[in-house]
């Protein structure tokens, strides 16, 4: 193998390491930093309505609902209105479904 294609074989395996670290750090995020970092802040708080409803409202209305999470995560992922008020949240398609998971998981334990 001559030299370039050994850099090549050394820079994917490193890229491969990072990106495999990368999702491992996510599994194990916490949760109101990752809704931080993904932007959920900016319009949702813990107890107060900002913008969107407090995450405590939100768990309180989906406590012990069938299918909830899956119905938030995907709410979360595609955006919607009508259910909190007129203000409609938009889309997350930038924010992983492994994060979402995360949030949303953390949110229907409050």
């Amino acid at each position: 193998m001559n030299k370039m294609n050994k850099m090549k074989m050394m820079l994917l395996a490193t890229s491969a390491t990072v990106l495999s670290l990368g999702a491992v750090a996510t599994a194990s995020a916490d949760p109101v930093a990752l809704a931080t970092q993904r932007g959920c802040m900016a319009c949702h708080q813990l107890e107060t309505k900002v913008v969107g409803p407090a995450y405590k409202e939100v768990a309180a209305k989906y406590k012990g609902q069938e299918g909830a999470a899956e119905m938030l995560a995907a709410k979360v992922k595609a955006g919607g209105s009508g259910v909190w008020g007129p203000v409609p949240m938009p889309p997350n398609a930038h924010v992983s479904d492994e994060d979402i998971k995360v949030i949303v998981d953390w949110l229907l334990t409050l």
